[in-house]
């Protein structure tokens, strides 16, 4: 045997590396990015908050005033905390770690965001996906099924879900949140909040099974890499166990705690997004053999259905004309020919909309 299979697991060794694209002189709405940038009377300050930063020493890893900021301005409600992670992703492992009891088992419907099944798997938890009805609405009686029979550990609901950007129907969710009971948490993933303003962070205090996770990165700051969730205080203090003691950089704290100090204008930003995302299906909707679902998020999913063309040759025709969006196509039957598009400002809309049809006349 070799070294590799000496020394790594079979089923690590069967995975495929998260793979990003090579964006470099596209016109990038592959990845739900914010596309405006800090007004320059901010990003001279910003830069001078960044240089008084002391980059020699380690982080203070109680985070207190950033975790106060967050709570005070992102909506925690009152007497709850956050635990703060490198981005969802990190939360995500955190989550899986804490609770992989041998057996354990990852619930979640399906297409879904992929690192909730991969986190589950480093942490040899076993994954159970539930398909999402043709609509892509949640299959409640499935979901319902599929947690008596597995008792599942941690359930996953993205609140919209990617890559589909609906939001799933709250009832349901909390017939959902109700079943698992205390047998496991339910990770409510509100990644895309600023986008559906519809949350369930005010309730919080309904369900001590309930993990509200959310990000900064698509209201604006996906280059800093920071992740928060709330949850009892109980909850949270198991997760803290696991958390690495400095595991967000004092430059990200620095960058974090003057932007929220501003959130304003991110939140203007935001707004302006959502306008864009209505005008941008409006548009699509026009275009004979594009079919628009409903999105709550940053993005849109479009489904290629004309006959001639599909998601495939679409894809390749954007890229020629240097437009990247997500060919999800594969990913999962429900998603069979269907693209996922960034939402992003009217001139870079405008270009992905005019790539798109040059492809499909090509």
């Amino acid at each position: 045997m070799s070294l590799i299979e000496n020394i790594i697991r079979p089923d690590v060794r069967a995975l495929s590396a998260y793979h990003v694209p090579d964006s470099a002189g596209f016109v990038k709405l592959d990845a739900m990015e914010n596309p405006y940038a800090l007004p320059e009377h901010l990003r001279a300050q910003l830069g001078q908050r960044l240089a008084d930063v002391a980059m020699n020493r380690y982080p203070v890893p109680s985070y207190t005033e950033l975790k106060k900021k967050i709570c005070d301005k992102l909506g925690v409600p009152a007497g709850f905390d956050v635990v703060l992670g490198n981005g969802s992703d990190e939360l995500i492992s955190i989550i899986s770690v804490a609770c992989a009891k041998p057996g354990a088992k990852v619930l979640a419907p399906m297409p879904g965001f992929v690192m909730y099944a991969m986190s589950a798997k480093f942490a040899g938890l076993q994954f159970v996906g539930v398909p999402l009805k043709p609509d892509f609405s949640l299959d409640r009686d499935a979901m319902l099924a599929a947690i008596a029979q597995h008792k599942p550990a941690v359930t996953y609901l993205a609140y919209p879900n990617n890559p589909t950007g609906n939001l799933f129907d709250a009832n349901a969710m909390v017939e959902i949140i109700r079943a698992v009971g205390d047998t496991g948490i339910v990770v409510v993933d509100e990644a895309y909040q600023p986008f559906a303003q519809e949350s369930f962070m005010p309730r919080l205090s309904e369900f001590g099974n309930v993990v509200v996770m959310r990000t900064v990165s698509k209201l604006g700051l996906a280059g800093i890499r920071l992740g928060y969730m709330a949850a009892h205080a109980a909850l949270l203090a198991e997760f803290d166990k696991v958390r690495p003691p400095y595991n967000v950089n004092v430059l990200t704290q620095a960058a974090a705690e003057f932007v929220l100090e501003h959130v304003d204008v991110l939140d203007a930003q935001a707004e302006s997004l959502r306008a864009e995302r209505a005008s941008l299906a409006n548009a699509l909707k026009a275009l004979p053999g594009v079919e628009v679902f409903p999105s709550a998020a940053n993005f849109l999913l479009i489904r290629i259905a004309d006959g001639k063309n599909n998601a495939d040759s679409v894809f390749s025709a954007l890229l020629d004309r240097k437009v990247l969006i997500k060919n999800v196509g594969k990913m999962h039957p429900l998603l069979e020919n269907c693209l996922r598009v960034t939402v992003s400002t009217p001139e870079e809309n405008q270009i992905f909309l005019d790539a798109l049809k040059a492809s499909f006349a090509s």
